[in-house]
């Protein structure tokens, strides 16, 4: 088994006869250590672009119920129409300020269907 101090010597005789480089074995380690990084980073990366879409979803949907519930209280009874968006379908239900409660659904987001409004029981 080799030392510290004769791998130092080594890399110092391969500097000597013109041998500049990184060994294989370097390189090797150097492969691995990417590897290992890679297979950590990949599912946190998912796992942070699924949130952002679920948080996506979420605002879009409680901004439609804001524009729901001002318009019906501005005196359109049709609130926000039943619509696709970016790919997220709103539907609307209450006629009233108080009663407006918006659904939004997006396929492969794990939210979905997200309600947001003054009528939802649950957001």
């Amino acid at each position: 088994m080799r030392t510290i101090k004769q791998y130092l010597e080594a890399a110092k005789a391969r500097k000597e006869n013109g041998e500049e480089g990184f060994s294989l074995v370097e390189l090797i380690v150097v492969v691995v250590i990417l590897g290992i990084l890679a297979a950590v980073a990949i599912p946190i990366f998912n796992g942070i672009q699924a949130k952002a879409e679920e948080n996506a979803l979420k605002a879009a949907v409680s901004t439609m119920a804001s524009q729901a519930t001002a318009n019906v209280a501005a005196g359109n009874a049709h609130g926000v129409p039943t619509t696709a968006v970016e790919g997220i379908t709103y539907t609307v239900a209450g006629t009233t300020a108080t009663a407006i409660c918006v659904t939004g659904t997006k396929a492969g987001v794990t939210g979905s269907p997200y309600k947001a409004g003054p009528g939802c029981t649950t957001p």
